[in-house]
């Protein structure tokens, strides 16, 4: 039996860039075994599956080529954005079940996709030496007013600030480093960014999940969403600047992307986080069934 397979490129900012990831409709009747092995074949560092559900209007199921994890933001924008194009959906509000509990997605005119966001939690900090030594670059190199913690909007990731975009991109990070403090630290992987950008976005990041056998990934959705929400937190973006934050990534990659966040904050409180984005290069492809 043949399984047909979308491939999109979210948060695309030109056709070279974004972070693929596949997609399977009517999934229902695929085993988990089927899925995880789908996963693997694609190679993607996630592809979703769509299923029916009681209590929202699609189940969506997230698989990396080793496991499955709770939500992911990009493969998330991927599957709304290919079902609006192929006329599943319209311009409105869904809500999608997933791991991480039911989540609202917006779906405007020209087919970008939001989706909201779980609830925000603010972990532990993290000593910026041990982090130093596994991402190869010295102490002095962190940003010393901002901590490294570890904060979740869907998904635990250690936010990690450094000084500028020529220290980001010299990183040569320590994969099994990296493994090791993630799994001490329950997290997916670490998110490195720099208050400085190169088109005016509020932080230029870089994603390392190799626990999760993402060497580096291009764009993440629910890392942005975590640091949108630390910055705000920590008073580099004010209630103005809330409801439109930008974070550029995958420029080390050569697959740029740009990836919208937005907080919905009353009496200073953040309430709501959302993150979105478009897809670029939709594509269908058929995999033999591997059951």
């Amino acid at each position: 039996m043949e399984i047909k397979v979308y491939t999109l490129h979210a948060f695309a900012k030109t056709k070279e860039g974004g972070n693929a990831a596949g997609v399977v409709m009517n999934a229902d009747s695929l085993s988990e075994l089927e899925m995880k092995r789908i996963a693997a074949f694609l190679g993607f560092s996630e592809t979703a599956f769509v299923m029916q559900s009681d209590v929202a209007d699609f189940r969506v199921r997230f698989f990396t080529p080793n496991q499955e994890v709770d939500l992911c933001g990009h493969a998330t924008i991927a599957t709304f954005y290919a079902m609006a194009s192929l006329g599943w959906v319209k311009q409105g509000f869904y809500k999608q079940e997933t791991k991480a509990g039911i989540l609202g997605i917006e779906i405007n005119e020209d087919n970008s996709i939001m989706m909201n966001q779980s609830a925000l939690v603010f972990s532990e900090i993290i000593d910026k030496d041990e982090l130093a030594d596994s991402l190869n670059i010295k102490p002095s190199q962190l940003l010393e007013h901002l901590p490294a913690q570890v904060v979740s909007t869907g998904l635990r990731d250690i936010l990690v600030p450094v000084a500028s975009m020529e220290v980001l991109h010299a990183i040569q990070p320590d994969r099994e480093k990296i493994k090791e403090i993630s799994r001490k630290y329950n997290a997916v992987g670490y998110h490195v960014f720099t208050l400085e950008s190169l088109y005016g976005a509020n932080a230029h990041c870089r994603n390392f999940a190799p626990l999760y056998e993402i060497p580096e990934e291009s764009a993440t959705g629910t890392s942005n969403g975590a640091l949108g929400c630390y910055l705000y937190h920590y008073g580099k973006i004010n209630d103005k600047q809330a409801s439109n934050i930008i974070f550029e990534q995958g420029y080390s990659m050569s697959k740029p992307s740009e990836i919208r966040v937005s907080l919905v904050v009353k009496d200073h409180e953040i309430h709501e986080v959302k993150v979105g984005g478009s897809a670029m290069n939709f594509t269908l492809m058929e995999v033999e069934s591997l059951g």
